[in-house]
């Protein structure tokens, strides 16, 4: 075979190679946006917990053990995984396990920097009056606290907590993903 065929063939050859690996990664991105659960919702995503006292279980039935048992309303919980009426999260710390639909609410509630709880005195992150950083600082939080989430533009989201209310930077929470937006 000459090299002007060899050199056709293989640049035939590799286009086809791009064209293939571009097709399955576009398919890819697709069903990652469109993945979604039994319940015809999006997997995964951030809810809330509805009750007081909310038992974690090691699988999708009250037949299975309690592995924790959650003690307050609104901790925020990311659902991962669906069957029938159970959903298995993870929480912001990363503990995972099934909790009954029914002990679920899609109120959304996030928590301030977890990963930085019980680091140093001191570390706190900013409640804003507006959703810029050069906005003046309505409240200063601790780590691990509770906040309702209002909306959220893909960089800050709107929240209120004990009364106070204000702009937390988005990349400062735990319970809204990296860009999301929603009102």
């Amino acid at each position: 075979m000459g090299f002007v065929m060899r050199h056709v063939i293989s640049r035939f050859s590799l286009s086809l190679i791009a064209a293939c690996l571009g097709a399955g990664i576009m398919t890819s991105a697709a069903y990652a946006q469109a993945a979604k659960g039994a319940s015809g919702l999006p997997l995964p995503r951030f809810v809330s917990l509805k009750s007081k006292s909310v038992n974690l279980r090691i699988g999708p039935s009250v037949d299975y053990a309690v592995a924790f048992r959650y003690m307050k309303p609104g901790v925020p919980v990311e659902i991962i995984q669906e069957y029938d009426n159970w959903r298995r999260i993870r929480d912001a710390d990363g503990t995972e396990g099934w909790v009954n639909q029914a002990l679920l609410s899609g109120d959304r509630t996030a928590v301030a920097a977890p990963w930085m709880r019980g680091k140093s005195e001191g570390v706190f992150v900013n409640l804003r009056r507006d959703p810029q950083s050069t906005a003046a600082i309505v409240a200063r939080m601790e780590p691990g606290v509770i906040v309702h989430v209002g909306e959220c533009n893909g960089d800050w989201c709107h929240v209120e907590t004990q009364g106070v209310e204000g702009w937390i930077a988005q990349s400062e929470i735990w319970g809204a993903y990296p860009g999301e937006a929603f009102k």
